[in-house]
């Protein structure tokens, strides 16, 4: 284990070389990210990874692997989402979007919660790794 030291250097280490991406590869990102909340079920499962972690507001909470999309398929369809206050922080293979999302559709009232998704980078293919939503009020 290293410490740091003294003079309160962190060690070299990947976390702590985060960094961003290039405009292109943001968009990419985002919209997979965008197509993650209007384009069902099937094409949220295209780009997730077949273990991942998803985390709700409660009910249904935590889901994990063919849990999510039991869920997903009762709840997908958002109309339309705006995604403000976007951020993206890179480490090597993972990429970390997190924004306020602010989504709709019909008989539904507006959806607003603070949202992270962690991508990974698996042989030039991202796939979604984890997606949190914290509903605001």
């Amino acid at each position: 284990m290293t410490l740091p030291t003294a003079t309160g250097r962190r060690p070299a280490h990947a976390a702590h070389k985060s960094g961003t991406q290039s405009p292109g590869e943001q968009g990419i990102l985002w919209d997979m990210e965008e197509h993650f909340w209007t384009s069902g079920a099937d094409n949220a499962r295209a780009t997730t990874a077949t273990n991942s972690v998803m985390v709700f507001p409660y009910p249904p909470g935590i889901l994990q692997g063919d849990q999510i999309w039991t869920h997903l398929r009762q709840r997908t369809g958002w109309r339309s989402v705006s995604m403000a206050e976007r951020r993206v922080t890179r480490c090597g293979d993972i990429a970390i979007l997190t924004y306020r999302v602010s989504a709709e559709k019909v008989d539904v009232p507006i959806y607003k919660a603070l949202c992270a998704s962690t991508y990974l980078d698996d042989d030039d293919k991202w796939l979604r790794i984890s997606h949190q939503q914290t509903a605001v009020t």
